[in-house]
């Protein structure tokens, strides 16, 4: 939670001299990113975010990216679904510009994926082969439940 109002709070700044649509988020987060061509893999590197918004974000890339050009982000996300699934944000959008030190897309599409669950750890720290159990949200269209 601090850090959601710490965001929030940097960004109500930055938001009386920025006149864009949505609220930019200065957050740095690891990506990995994919260069699309005609629906094809052209080109993967890595990155860093600067920041992020809604209808944008800005990174730094291993590589000078073309403008204009179909691109898919994935980005760790910091927060842990209920403090045991690990969450990815997975973007596609178009860089939109781009200079020696940035990269910017402009999001036509994100989403948070499941990216596997933390191991359970004992009193002393061991991590526990088997899963805990996590309640999901929707029941799978073939399980018990549902027969």
């Amino acid at each position: 939670m601090a850090i959601i109002r710490a965001l929030s709070a940097v960004a109500l700044r930055e938001s009386r001299d920025d006149r864009r649509s949505s609220t930019r988020y200065p957050i740095t987060l690891e990506l990995q990113y994919i260069l699309l061509n005609k629906g094809r893999v052209e080109c993967r590197g890595f990155g860093r975010t600067l920041d992020i918004s809604s209808g944008g974000v800005l990174f730094e890339a291993d590589a000078v990216l073309p403008a204009g050009g179909p691109i898919e982000l994935g980005m760790n996300w910091p927060l842990v679904l209920e403090d045991v699934c690990i969450l990815k944000l997975a973007v596609r959008g178009h860089i939109i510009r781009r200079d020696a030190k940035a990269t910017a897309v402009r999001v036509e599409f994100h989403e948070f994926r499941t990216a596997g669950v933390l191991p359970a750890k004992t009193s002393s720290g061991r991590e526990v082969a088997e899963l805990r159990n996590v309640p999901l949200t929707k029941v799978a269209a073939n399980s018990p439940e549902r027969r």
